[in-house]
């Protein structure tokens, strides 16, 4: 009796061992491959010293940013994009005119407009800066935008402090909440891709301490414009109702997959994530501390579990919110939708996912082929309803433009000389 309990507590320890060295094995196996793949996508490309930023070519900083937001940190950029649109309805110049127009602030036009301004930053996000959708998608923008320019409703300063929120929040959230920061290289690749669009948009960095044109990388952009919109911040984001206004319907689509008899529960996790000025502008009050403890919580274990758990993303599951190539007319649908599924294809899995059952139980908005343009987009429609049908000549010339230019080369080589 007494050998046959030493074989098992023998078995039983041997066992142990196994399991704790296979454990182990798996941890350092994920460190390391996360941690090698950073290594070889930095090996890849000629930007070693603060010197070499200064050469970065707006092409290689897209392909830079695309690795991070699609296999690095593709939750946690996703989120902070939205955020970073969020934060911008903090500014009362720019949450007037966007209840004036009623796209973002009323329910029946605020979904299908959030939908078409993720299409066009995803579009310049998931393709080249030579490639025709991203210029399509930059040409349509700048139409949509240059309306309300011509009439000065949309100052330089608040084109300029949303375009520095798209590379700040992210750089913040990955920081923040991510598995690791975004290295040197990786922070000029953001600031030379964003620096590349603004000047596709036509936007004026003279306000910028090295601007407009005398920046020496993408990097010095980077802590140029964080310090201009720190600066414009403290200025113009102050209370207002109309930001209010908008802070409750992007809350409501934000929080779209949440019961509504749980919504007034979840809601006070956004204004966790808002900072005491931004919470201040919106006229939202501070939420009980419970709530931070717990949505920091949980952002700490998640960072753990990925940093030490998940290996990493491979290439074929690389985040993406649009189809990569059109139909037979030409048109382009979203994958991905958040309260309601504006242009997505009302394909079989789409119709019977459990997300679709969930949400036509609940009576919310579901692909059901009927609404929400199951046809897809063409990249000169897209926008407000009413504009839809306009400006495609408009558009068009100005894609001619943008791609006879040097759109791919480095936007910083007229500072080069300083």
């Amino acid at each position: 009796m007494q050998h046959l309990i030493r074989h098992l507590s023998s078995r039983l320890s041997s066992g142990v061992g196994i399991g704790l060295a296979a454990f182990a094995g798996y941890v350092i196996l994920c460190r390391t491959l996360r941690f090698l793949r950073r290594n070889r996508k930095h090996a890849h490309f000629p930007y070693k010293t603060r010197k070499d930023f200064s050469n970065m070519t707006a092409d290689d900083a897209w392909q830079i940013v695309r690795y991070c937001m699609s296999l690095e940190f593709p939750l946690v950029s996703e989120k902070a994009l939205e955020f970073a649109l969020f934060r911008t309805y903090g500014i009362p110049t720019i949450s007037k005119l966007l209840c004036q127009t009623q796209q973002l602030s009323e329910q029946k036009y605020a979904s299908r407009r959030y939908a078409d301004t993720n299409i066009l930053i995803g579009e310049f996000l998931a393709h080249g800066p030579t490639s025709e959708r991203a210029n399509a998608a930059i040409s349509r923008m700048n139409y949509i935008h240059g309306r309300y320019q011509n009439a000065g409703k949309i100052s330089n300063d608040d084109m300029l402090y949303t375009l520095a929120l798209f590379i700040l929040e992210i750089e913040r959230w990955v920081r923040l909440y991510e598995w690791r920061c975004l290295t040197p290289m990786e922070i000029c690749a953001f600031g030379t891709h964003w620096k590349s669009i603004g000047d596709a948009m036509g936007i004026d960095f003279g306000d910028l301490a090295h601007g407009p044109n005398s920046f020496q990388d993408g990097y010095e952009f980077f802590e140029d414009i964080k310090q201009w919109s720190e600066g414009y911040e403290k200025k113009c984001m102050v209370p207002n109702g109309d930001n209010h206004k908008l802070a409750e319907e992007t809350t409501r689509i934000l929080l779209a997959d949440i019961p509504n008899i749980a919504f007034p529960y979840a809601k006070p996790f956004v204004a966790v994530l808002m900072d005491d000025r931004l919470r201040e502008a919106m006229l939202y009050d501070k939420p009980p501390a419970v709530y931070a403890r717990i949505l920091f919580s949980l952002l700490k274990v998640r960072k753990f579990l990925v940093r030490n758990f998940a290996l990493p993303r491979p290439y074929c599951l690389r985040y993406s919110v649009m189809t990569d190539d059109p139909d037979s007319n030409g048109r382009y649908y979203r994958t991905k939708y958040a309260s309601e599924p504006w242009y997505i294809k009302p394909t079989f899995w789409a119709r019977i996912e459990p997300r679709s059952w969930v949400r036509w139980a609940a009576g919310s908005a579901y692909p059901d082929g009927k609404r929400y343009k199951p046809e897809g987009y063409s990249m000169f429609e897209v926008g407000p309803a009413n504009m839809e049908d306009k400006g495609q000549k408009e558009c068009a010339a100005t894609l001619e433009q943008l791609m006879s230019s040097s759109r791919g080369a480095c936007p910083f080589a007229s500072g080069k000389a300083r």
